[in-house]
């Protein structure tokens, strides 16, 4: 890997380990402020929200300038966000600021990786990301349980630290732990060299921003291999965002265990999208990328099982091998899709397109996700409808991949 690469990984992990402790902060704040169970799903919405409407734009700030600055600014942006709950703004407000950070900062650090690495290594350099940004999840949300855990409220050492800051809101000290990790994550930027690739100055005019757009998701979708990778992408994304959520609940009503444990469950499948994607990178060259969509149907079919767990060290297994399975196929499909963008466009507006695209499902399903949980449908009725959405579009999508190969294969 080009010098740089390493210490991208290590700024990207501590943003995004801030941002998966935070958005546990946040959840016990709605909890602590006795706010109803739809509100909760919509903290993510809002942070997604944020991916959307900014889209058009993102990628092509992230092409106009060395993004290695760019990451800073978004981590900065991030700090903002902390200061903002720190002083009393609600917190679904305050996590869609950190959104509009995480949203400028995905299409610089994929696009520097696009431009750090040879196209033969990206599905080595998406594994190293993959698993960096899932260790991430993994502390991170075990991060986040241990700050808001009775355990560390109620220490000797947080009554004491928390005086000497000058905030009076709940878990002040914990918010303030996340900043000085979005900030360490911040000066690291700087240590990340220039990769000198530069572009074509983009045209800021709204109409023409707009069309620019329009016309690279046209690109990208009409393209057989960009397409179907990125609706794999699309799919995972937005099921991810919801099992992020749909786990905690499924642990404290189904295992019986508090927000704290349901957390550290969490990280289990984050352990094995690590494996997964570590056998991705190891087994899976990106000319065979869509070979593993198999295992995408796998996820789907494996889901129904959380209706029958009740023992924790069961689920411990169960969400392991979730994770295994969505490492597997993500991490492919992901470096195909990077390669075919970057092909097709630039390395900037490529990745805007794609976190545009993926969120938009993230934000479709989170809603459905919030309608049914207001419905009161209970977590079985949620777990049976994501497997049958998981296997309908895996299925679907391993369908016309397999038409476009048996085409591309008369034609020959």
């Amino acid at each position: 890997m080009q010098r740089g690469f390493y210490t991208l990984i290590a700024a990207q992990f501590l943003s995004a380990l801030a941002d998966n402790a935070l958005l546990l902060l946040v959840i016990s704040l709605l909890q602590m402020q006795q706010q109803a169970a739809f509100w909760i799903p919509l903290i993510k919405v809002m942070f997604t929200l944020s991916y959307v409407i900014s889209g058009p734009w993102v990628g092509a700030w992230s092409d106009n300038q060395p993004k290695h600055k760019v990451m800073m600014q978004a981590n900065g942006i991030k700090i903002v966000a902390c200061m903002a709950l720190l002083t009393g703004l609600d917190p679904i407000i305050s996590f869609a600021i950190t959104g509009l950070g995480a949203a400028i900062y995905a299409p610089a650090k994929y696009g520097l990786v696009t431009e750090l690495v040879s196209s033969d290594q990206l599905v080595h350099a998406n594994a190293w990301i993959e698993v960096s940004a899932v260790c991430a999840a993994l502390i991170g949300f075990m991060l986040g349980g241990s700050l808001v855990a009775d355990l560390w409220l109620h220490s000797d050492a947080y009554q004491y630290l928390d005086k000497l800051l000058p905030f009076n809101q709940l878990l002040s000290l914990s918010i303030f732990i996340v900043l000085i990790l979005y900030s360490i994550s911040a000066l690291i930027n700087l240590l990340i060299p220039d990769s000198g690739k530069r572009y074509e100055p983009s045209n800021w005019n709204l109409k023409n921003v707009w069309q620019s757009f329009r016309e690279d998701q046209r690109k990208l979708w009409s393209d057989p291999l960009g397409s179907i990778s990125l609706t794999v992408t699309c799919l995972f994304w937005g099921v991810g965002a919801i099992m992020q959520l749909l786990v905690l609940v499924w642990a404290q009503s189904m295992l019986d265990l508090n927000l704290t444990q349901s957390a550290y469950l969490q990280a289990c499948s984050a352990i094995g999208v690590v494996i997964g994607a570590t056998l991705a990178a190891r087994y899976v060259a990106i000319n065979h990328a869509p070979n593993v969509l198999i295992a995408g149907i796998g996820l789907g079919v494996l889901l129904p099982l959380m209706t029958i767990v009740s023992d924790w060290y069961l689920a411990v297994l169960l969400t392991i091998g979730l994770g295994v399975l969505g490492g597997f196929f993500v991490v492919p499909m992901n470096a195909l899709l990077q390669a075919r963008g970057v092909k097709l466009l630039s390395a900037g507006r490529s990745i805007s397109v794609q976190n545009s695209c993926e969120n938009s499902s993230v934000l479709l399903m989170l809603c459905g996700y919030s309608l049914l949980v207001f419905l009161n449908i209970p977590v079985e009725g949620l777990i049976w409808s994501l497997s049958i959405l998981i296997v309908t579009g895996m299925g679907l999508t391993t369908w016309r991949h397999l038409r476009i190969s048996n085409s591309i294969f008369i034609r020959r």
